[in-house]
């Protein structure tokens, strides 16, 4: 295959507009497609062709990149529906499929399945890093697919991200994502509980912080997304829980988890109480960032 010169670029939300953005930024020519018409009026501003639908921007592309809220509206736009034809009907043979979301593994090698019986290659590439790290172009991707493939896609992922792992055969990359997530849940849920536990016991939430990051507890939730409201200034928390990753989608995360445990027969004892409890606090809270799991504690922190 020659140089990646042309990508379309399907789901442009919070995650997927920066991530665009970067492509153009590199130096890529880009198709462009979302339902939101705002968002592909500034990308046009940008130098990206606006597509009327998928099919649309994925036509004389090299590469495909999706980065879309969930499993079915990935295969409807992969596989088609309502018998109306998708992408796979549809993109040149040579054409690199990359499925940026984050579903469940069955999903992914559902896809990836349809697409060899064309001739096709599907990848999953979810990423980790946040909306910050989409615009910073610092995100992880974390790629399932064959090695061959994957050397070829890499330097359009290094467009957009920092760190570029190759987890192995398509799936791979989203069991992965989601045993990430899966810790980062609950990491989350105790760190908010061993915080509340020493505020409650008399310690200021900034000393407490400080000692935990240089001990034996220390993780990323304490020092990059402290659910503690008077620790960080330029975290979540500092906000009002806003400006982050939704608990709703963490949520989400969680239950992809469990979903892939489950058809594996693996026990999750400890995801399976954090699920619970996003679950619960989801309920009222979905658009506050993950790290209100705080509220849990102490109402106080979203009254």
């Amino acid at each position: 295959m020659s140089a990646i010169k042309k990508i379309a670029f399907i789901g442009l939300g919070n995650m997927g507009k920066p991530m665009a953005e970067n492509l153009i930024k590199n130096g890529f020519a880009l198709n462009v497609f979302d339902l939101n018409t705002a968002v592909l009026d500034d990308l046009a501003k940008q130098g990206a062709t606006v597509a009327t639908s998928p099919i649309e921007a994925g036509k004389d592309v090299d590469v495909v990149i999706t980065m879309l809220p969930a499993g079915q509206h990935v295969k409807d736009v992969y596989l088609g529906k309502d018998g109306q034809a998708g992408l796979l009907d549809s993109v040149g043979k040579n054409t690199l499929l990359v499925d940026s979301s984050t579903i469940a593994a069955s999903d992914a090698r559902e896809v990836a399945k349809a697409a060899t019986a064309k001739g096709i290659t599907f990848m999953d590439a979810p990423v980790s890093g946040g909306t910050a790290g989409a615009a910073a172009g610092t995100l992880s991707f974390i790629v399932g697919g064959s090695a061959e493939k994957f050397e070829q896609v890499k330097p359009v992922l290094e467009a957009m991200g920092k760190n570029i792992f190759h987890a192995g055969d398509v799936g791979a990359g989203q069991v992965a994502k989601i045993c990430n997530n899966m810790l980062l849940g609950v990491i989350m849920t105790g760190t908010a509980e061993a915080m509340n536990l020493g505020a409650k016991n008399g310690l200021d939430p900034k000393v407490l912080s400080n000692i935990l990051s240089c001990s034996t507890g220390r993780n990323w939730a304490l020092e990059v997304c402290n659910p503690h409201p008077n620790v960080g200034d330029d975290m979540p928390s500092s906000r009002g829980y806003t400006g982050g990753f939704m608990s709703k989608l963490m949520l989400k995360d969680m239950n992809l988890a469990k979903q892939t445990a489950n058809d594996t027969g693996v026990v999750t004892p400890m995801a399976d109480q954090a699920t619970a409890l996003y679950t619960q606090h989801s309920e009222a809270h979905g658009d506050k960032d993950f790290s209100s799991i705080m509220a849990h504690y102490d109402a106080e922190v979203l009254s």
